[in-house]
């Protein structure tokens, strides 16, 4: 019969099964509480200690000059992603991220200069009800690099003590007093809330580099469309003072709307610019024109020449009206022709709405406005080597050149049909030929004077209506909620952290078990020996007791009842044997795992209950039993291997207090303990005693450090392997492996001496007194006070 079938555990086979891991962490679940009120203090001491940030919110709808069309009955198919979102949105948005638009706010709004004050726990920021303000009377260049930091100690209503960042005193001034600094004068002033109650307290005023400010906005504001398929844009900003992110948010919109109207108005201003500029030539030129009539009429003593004419005249009306009209969109497209040719760079803009009859015309220098726009706002934040600007140089230098040519085209047509007209009209001069000289003079004189009167007026109408146009601008954005913060803080996140906080403080103490176990080398129960595939025996419980034989009669102690249990195991053992006596050999790998303590008490198990028992110390390298008992040295083993005339009952006495158990002690320390093994009278000694005792227990040698017990194992009919908990290193136990796989030692098991089953290892013992996590026990150590006594 294998002895490997049996597993003398309380639990046969028990697995490391999640449930087990569970009850070993249950069982230090003091420290878990600790842990976790640690954890929850230190979120709550890092939540006293934070700024909290507010978020606030706007939301502005973008006006689309694009409505209508194809892309309006195409936008439907945009959440498909057939169609990207809305350009002009995209425009918008880079636009407000710009940081044109945020230096101006930062300059308008004064973001460089921040005003703190002292509060429990923390700093707080001041800015709309700040009791002091900071000026700058240096010039802006200088003020945007400035860097500076100053402690204002409120001295009286008036009076201020002013100290640098190195806490060097700068003297006492009185609030509107110029102060030079590095970069300039300041004056500090109050404000509104300045009270009596202000007085004491110090204010710490930074000025901050417009740049590093206008950085740090940027980063922070969230510009994002509603939706895909709305014109309304969110902007967001979060800042721990609510009325100063409303500010910034606000005026961020108020600049951009009024950089949009800008931008709109460039075009009206343009063309306003040209045509006073052609009103005034004109208006020479009328003046001259009509001085040439008053001086004809003057000079003739003409009065109403054309009464005279009346009938003649009526047949040229209709081709006067003609040549007039076709005089006029000559000059103007010679205008055109010659303001193209002088003003060829991209950024410029063409007049438009001057009246060219030719709608093609129109609508390209339409066309060409808008992309000469579109490109100057991209160049605010961009370079003429930016692709889309060289895109758009591009377009614009070929619409000019289409332009050019369609006025040149529409120039020659224009000629042509003059000719025809002034053909026309030879043939009516031709009949008036009887008309008198005045006449036909009078007729030249006043049909220039007509034309100049039509282009005036023509150019006043077009004046009145650029700068209507002017003046009824509006802006791209239409504001529907102002910048608004509900009031509530939006980090740090007060719930998240706390939970977060009690989670750490849950987890830490199993990482920091689970890395102890994984950096734990040491055996500490049947687990360990289950690994190695040794057969396993039971365990022994860690004692407090300085007293070495612990069993003794009367004594119901966990201790003494696991050597009863190991007596028992052992008995079954043995019972493979038939014989009468049976050996028992205990040993261990290295020293000081407790073999001679085993050795001793499981000898006094069996002595106990009713068997004649005997103990041999076959360790005559370090014995330890007549300390453990606390006798003087006696005549032992090696005298009797040594001594062929001594008597075996010569060395052998009786163990004290005890009934029917005898011992054989080692006896003096032999210099050559492996000779002395191999003596042929060890084999007489094993023979006489087996006549005379029923368990004979040989406390033997460590196997892992010499091989004194290997030469006498042919003896034993059982061993007792014994491994010290918390003590002997994992992987020592394949010397233990490898001597039972090979057969080395008769029947071994092992023993684990020194478990803590008061820590999940091992297994506990007795009944009546209380329990041990894995079975019962006493719980009879002594009560312990203070820390130790909360988390032993």
């Amino acid at each position: 019969m294998e002895l490997e079938q049996y597993n003398f555990s309380v639990e046969k086979n028990q697995e490391s099964t999640l449930k087990d891991i569970l009850f070993r962490y249950l069982f230090l679940w003091k420290w878990f509480i600790l842990s976790i009120v640690v954890a929850l203090f230190l979120g709550y001491y890092y939540l006293r200690f934070q700024t909290p940030l507010y978020e606030v919110n706007a939301t502005i709808l973008i006006k689309d000059d694009k409505k209508g069309g194809s892309l309006s009955e195409l936008s439907a198919f945009e959440d498909l992603g057939i169609l990207k979102g809305n350009n002009n949105i995209d425009n918008e948005i880079e636009i407000l991220k710009s940081r044109a638009l945020m230096a101006r706010v930062v300059e308008e709004l004064k973001l460089n200069v921040a005003y703190y004050i002292k509060e429990r726990p923390i700093e707080t920021e001041l800015y709309s009800n700040t009791p002091v303000t900071l000026n700058f009377i240096a010039k802006d260049s200088s003020i945007a690099k400035a860097s500076a930091e100053w402690v204002l100690t409120l001295q009286s209503t008036s009076k201020f003590l002013l100290t640098n960042s190195e806490g060097e005193n700068k003297g006492v001034f009185s609030f509107g007093d110029a102060i030079q600094t590095d970069f300039g004068k300041i004056i500090i002033s109050t404000t509104s809330f300045y009270n009596q109650s202000c007085i004491g307290k110090e204010i710490r005023v930074v000025v901050y580099p417009i740049n590093a400010v206008v950085d740090r906005y940027i980063g922070s504001i969230k510009i994002n469309p509603v939706n895909k398929t709305s014109n309304a844009i969110t902007i967001s900003l979060k800042d721990p003072v609510k009325d100063k992110a409303a500010a910034i948010v606000d005026n961020l919109i108020k600049q951009h709307n009024a950089d949009a109207i800008a931008d709109k108005n460039q075009v009206s201003k343009n063309t306003a610019d040209f045509i006073n500029e052609r009103i005034k030539y004109i208006t020479s030129e009328l003046s001259e024109v009509e001085g040439e009539a008053e001086d004809f009429k003057t000079k003739h003593k003409l009065v109403d020449v054309e009464s005279e004419a009346k009938l003649f005249l009526q047949s040229g009306t209709t081709s006067e009206m003609d040549i007039l009209q076709v005089n006029t969109q000559k000059i103007l497209a010679d205008y055109m022709f010659n303001y193209i040719s002088q003003h060829n760079t991209s950024n410029d803009l063409i007049p438009a709405n001057l009246g060219v009859n030719d709608l093609s015309i129109s609508n390209m220098i339409g066309d060409y406005n808008k992309i000469v726009l579109e490109r100057n706002r991209i160049l605010k934040n961009s370079s003429e080597k930016n692709p889309v600007v060289e895109n758009l140089d591009a377009q614009l230098t070929g619409l000019r050149k289409s332009i050019k040519e369609s006025l040149f085209n529409y120039q020659n047509s224009l000629q042509i049909k003059l000719k025809e007209l002034n053909k026309q009209e030879t043939g009516i001069n031709s009949k008036i030929a009887t008309v008198p000289k005045y006449e036909r003079e009078y007729r030249i004189i006043q049909r220039q004077q007509q034309i100049k009167e039509a282009l005036y007026l023509y150019l006043l109408q077009k004046r009145e209506e650029t700068n209507i146009a002017l003046a009824v601008t509006v802006a791209n954005a239409k504001i529907i909620d102002n910048a608004y913060s509900n009031g509530e803080t939006v980090a740090p996140k007060k719930r998240i952290i706390i939970l977060a906080a009690f989670f750490l403080g849950l987890i830490f103490p199993i990482i920091v078990l689970y890395i102890l176990d994984i950096l734990d080398t040491k055996v500490h129960g049947k687990k360990d020996t289950d690994k190695a595939n040794i057969p396993f025996l039971g365990d022994i419980p860690q004692s407090s007791s300085k007293e070495r034989l612990v069993v003794v009669a009367n004594n119901r102690s966990n201790i003494a009842e696991a050597f009863r249990l190991l007596r028992t195991n052992v008995e079954f053992i043995n019972s493979i044997n038939k014989t009468k006596s049976k050996t028992v050999f205990v040993t261990s790998t290295i020293g000081k795992e407790g073999k001679s303590y085993i050795a001793l008490n499981l000898a006094a198990s069996f002595a106990l209950s009713g068997k004649k028992t005997l103990l041999i110390g076959t360790d005559l390298r370090a014995p330890k039993i007549l300390t453990y008992l606390g006798l003087a040295d006696k005549k032992g083993l090696t005298n009797f291997i040594t001594d062929a005339d001594m008597e075996l009952n010569e060395v052998i006495f009786n163990a004290p207090n005890v009934s029917n158990f005898d011992i054989l002690v080692s006896g003096p320390i032999p210099p050559n303990p492996a000779e002395l093994l191999m003596h042929p009278r060890i084999k007489k000694m094993f023979e006489a005693v087996k006549d005379t005792y029923e368990y004979i227990i040989v406390d033997t040698a460590p196997v892992g450090l010499v091989a004194d017990t290997l030469l006498i194992s042919s003896y034993a009919d059982c061993t007792v392997f014994v491994a010290r908990a918390n003590y002997l290193d994992k992987r020592l136990l394949r010397i233990a492996e490898t001597l039972n796989r090979e057969k080395r030692l008769p029947n071994m098991a092992v023993l684990i001496n020194g478990s803590d089953y008061k820590r999940g290892y091992g297994y506990g013992y007795g009944y009546g007194y209380g329990y041990g996590y894995g079975g019962y026990g006493y719980g009879e150590e002594k009560s312990k006070a203070g820390w130790k006594k909360i988390f032993s």
